[in-house]
């Protein structure tokens, strides 16, 4: 597919949720005049991290920054039929906005909820500490032993509709006249500190007045097309869904444990996984599922935590990818020190679909003002990367 022009004011590589944000902030906002290309090489989205994540928004960080960012993706979603509709038509999220659960298993754990539940109270979130006693009161389907306390996300927090928060900003983005073309960018023409122009498989070269690299676990290959680098790598993480003979009774939120292993309700199954912690770096096209990580973790660990998980069967399973940033665990936004024109996207290690309302906006306000008017984005900077100074994020799950 052919791009109708050989030029445009910004070209965003990768077309999912948070190149879609992009686009759909930009082209929304009035103070920006330019034409918007994007460029993604598969228009199915099928092996996306945003078709193939857990669908989940949480406020719940250790890092205020993202607490806010995650607020305004909750407010976001809320309102998300005014903010996409077309012609009146917008899709339907499902927001089940049934919380968090995280669970602490010693006195470090503890320690560790309290003061992140000190920097969310402070930016606002409602979040509520609960003692054993009064987990098990609320969630009496929780084996207690060994826990010392628990962090709940008593709103704004839940999962929805991956799909549909990326195809609305898409469609939004597109009537807003954004061209999107499915190709793939091969090359990229540098001139000393600036992009100059993509070159794509299809043999189309286009020149391009802004880069925006949002190419997820590909990231790293397309910087280094410009000759630039960022400490990014593919994680591969296997979920599963599961059907169990004794239903949860009550109120489920998503529920992580202290090794990090996690469910969540989908319909009338349950999600299940973990963290990506034995992986190391993998090819962004191995979609092979770890069964045995289930058999051998996921399942013996909530077994024991959710005693009705003893009897389970999986339904379903499928492999994604955390565009993973070995430096900090938080994404890389912003532009490249010295290619002022090359803006990153990169490393959201697993949150990216529900920071991508606020990055979508930050990356607009950036393209069209040079600086971030809302929510202060600039810790996230490529800066921090040069410097090797970690912008930690301790929960990452």
């Amino acid at each position: 597919m052919q791009a109708s022009k050989s030029s445009y004011d910004v070209v965003i590589v990768g077309g999912a949720v948070v190149g879609s944000s992009a686009a759909f902030f930009l082209a929304s906002n009035p103070d920006f005049k330019g034409s918007i290309l994007v460029i993604e090489k598969d228009w199915t989205y099928a092996r996306s991290a945003t078709a193939l994540s857990s669908s989940s928004i949480r406020h719940q960080f250790s890092n205020a920054i993202n607490v806010q960012i995650s607020q305004f993706g909750t407010e976001f979603i809320r309102e998300f039929t005014k903010h996409v509709a077309v012609d009146g038509d917008a899709p339907e999220l499902g927001f089940h906005e049934n919380g968090y659960l995280f669970l602490a298993g010693d006195a470090r754990g503890r320690a560790v909820l309290e003061r992140n539940h000190e920097t969310q109270v402070a930016c606002g979130a409602e979040i509520t500490l609960l003692e054993p006693e009064a987990l098990g009161q609320r969630f009496p389907w929780l084996n207690l032993d060994g826990l010392t306390l628990g962090s709940y996300g008593e709103r704004g927090e839940g999962w929805f509709d991956s799909s549909g928060l990326m195809n609305g900003f898409r469609k939004k983005a597109r009537s807003l006249g954004v061209e999107y073309i499915e190709d793939e960018v091969v090359e990229i023409t540098r001139e000393g500190d600036r992009i100059v122009s993509v070159t794509t498989k299809g043999g189309q070269t286009i020149a391009c007045g802004t880069l925006v690299n949002t190419s997820g676990t590909r990231g790293k290959k397309m910087a280094r097309l410009a000759g630039l680098d960022i400490p990014v790598e593919p994680r591969r993480r296997s979920l599963f869904v599961v059907s169990c003979k004794t239903p949860l009774p009550g109120v489920v939120g998503l529920t992580i444990d202290p090794t990090g292993v996690f469910f969540r309700p989908e319909g009338q199954f349950y999600l299940m996984g973990t963290y990506p912690r034995h992986d190391p770096e993998v090819d962004p096209e191995d979609f092979d599922v770890m069964h045995a990580e289930f058999e051998e973790e996921i399942w013996p660990i909530l077994a024991e935590r959710v005693p009705a998980f003893e009897a389970i069967k999986v339904v379903n399973s499928w492999a994604g990818h955390y565009d993973y940033c070995t430096l900090d665990h938080n994404v890389i936004l912003g532009p490249h020190t010295e290619v002022k024109n090359f803006l990153f996207a990169n490393g959201f290690s697993g949150h990216g679909l529900q920071q991508s309302p606020a990055m979508g906006r930050g990356l607009s306000e950036l393209i069209t003002y040079g600086t971030f008017r809302t929510l202060d984005l600039s810790p996230f900077g490529y800066q921090r990367v040069v410097a090797n100074e970690p912008f930690l994020e301790d929960a990452v799950i």
